[in-house]
Formats: structure tokens, C-alpha cells, sequence
């Protein structure tokens, strides 16, 4: 990826990974340059997004960022609080951010998954105003689907590794497939395997 592909993808629109009535339409901040400029999302080489989906036990294989079309096959898909692709997400403001909970909200009404996860504590607050939330599942809704906020997975985080973000990508499955069995939709931690190592 050279600098001038990066820098023409900046401020573009990468399309979301959705279908109908998804499990978690999981939901980034915004995009990157290198996912604006390869159009996978996730797809900058720190990320630990797939990685972690995998080891938490929602892909039964790490997928590549340009593979992310096999989501769906699992229920699962992707979106983003802000269309636009920057370089940072600190170039965003925070009304861009509400603004993108508005639209993720009628998005989320149409699409009607059964749970949005947000992918970065930060911009769910910003977007939504609930500046005391917590990771982990929210009391609120977001058009009609439950919310569960999840640690930003950009290598940037350095407060979470792969292994405890993992951890939480678990309590969200557990919940999931509580909730798709008819039980409780508890949200205890449940095992989950682990590859020797993840490549980050």
C-alpha cells in the first residue's frame, strides 16, 4: 500500500458487510485508510479484530480481512458508528458521531440483528450520550437490538491484549447463543479455544 493509495482513500465510504437478521452486527469507530483504500474492513495490519473474533469462538477459523464476506455465513456482520475513513479516529467530531448513531440507529431498525456491538467504548458514548458506559452489555437498545460495547481492537489500545479482549468477545458469544437457545442470555464467560499463537 503506498502513501498516495492511502491518501486518496481518505474520507471514502466502505460498504458494510449486513444482511437481515444477523446475530452481531459488530460496529467500528470509522474506517481506516487501509481498509477505505483494499475495501475489507479491519483490515490495518495492528488490528487485532480477527484474530479475536476467532479466539473468542465466533469464526471457527482466524479469517482474513478479505474474507470478511464469510461473516455472514455465521451470522455475523459489520458496520461502522462513521462512514467516512480517516487516518485517526481523533479527526472525528463529536457530532459526526451522533449524527452516525442516528443513522445506525435506523440502520439497526431496518437490519433488525439481534445484537449491535460496538467496537470502541469511546465512540459509543460519544454517540449515543451515555458518557458513564461500561464494556459490556448496556441497559439500553439500539433500534430494537440489544448493545453490547466492546474494546476498540486497533493495536493503538494498549490497555487490552488479545487474550483479555478475547475474553470479552467470549461473554458476548455466550449471551448470544444463550439468547438464540431460548435460555437466560446470561452473560458469563464461557471457555473458548485458543490457537498456540496469533499473529498480530
Amino acid at each position: 500500500m503506498t502513501p498516495e493509495e492511502l491518501r486518496a482513500a481518505r474520507d471514502r465510504v466502505v460498504p458494510d458487510v449486513v444482511a437481515g437478521g444477523l446475530r452481531v452486527l459488530f460496529c467500528g469507530i470509522n474506517p481506516s485508510l487501509t481498509t477505505a483504500a483494499t475495501g475489507h474492513h479491519f483490515a490495518f495490519p495492528g488490528n487485532r479484530f480477527w484474530p479475536v473474533l476467532h479466539l473468542s469462538g465466533f469464526t471457527p477459523r482466524r479469517l482474513a480481512p478479505a474474507e470478511q464476506a464469510e461473516l455472514l455465513d455465521h451470522g455475523l456482520g459489520i458496520t461502522n458508528v462513521v462512514a467516512r475513513a480517516t487516518a485517526r479516529a481523533d479527526e472525528l467530531s463529536a457530532e459526526e458521531y451522533r449524527e452516525g448513531g442516528r443513522i445506525l440507529t435506523a440502520k439497526v431498525e431496518r437490519l433488525r440483528p439481534r445484537w449491535l456491538a460496538v467496537v470502541g467504548i469511546t465512540a459509543y458514548r460519544t454517540a449515543f450520550g451515555e458518557r458513564r458506559a461500561g464494556i459490556g452489555p448496556q441497559e439500553r437498545t439500539v433500534g430494537g437490538a440489544r448493545v453490547w460495547a466492546l474494546p476498540n481492537p486497533s493495536g493503538l489500545n494498549a490497555h487490552w491484549t488479545a487474550a483479555t479482549m478475547a475474553e470479552e468477545y467470549a461473554r458476548l458469544r455466550a449471551a448470544v447463543e444463550g439468547s438464540g437457545q431460548g435460555g437466560s442470555g446470561s452473560v458469563t464467560t464461557t471457555p473458548f479455544s485458543s490457537p498456540a499463537s496469533v499473529r498480530q
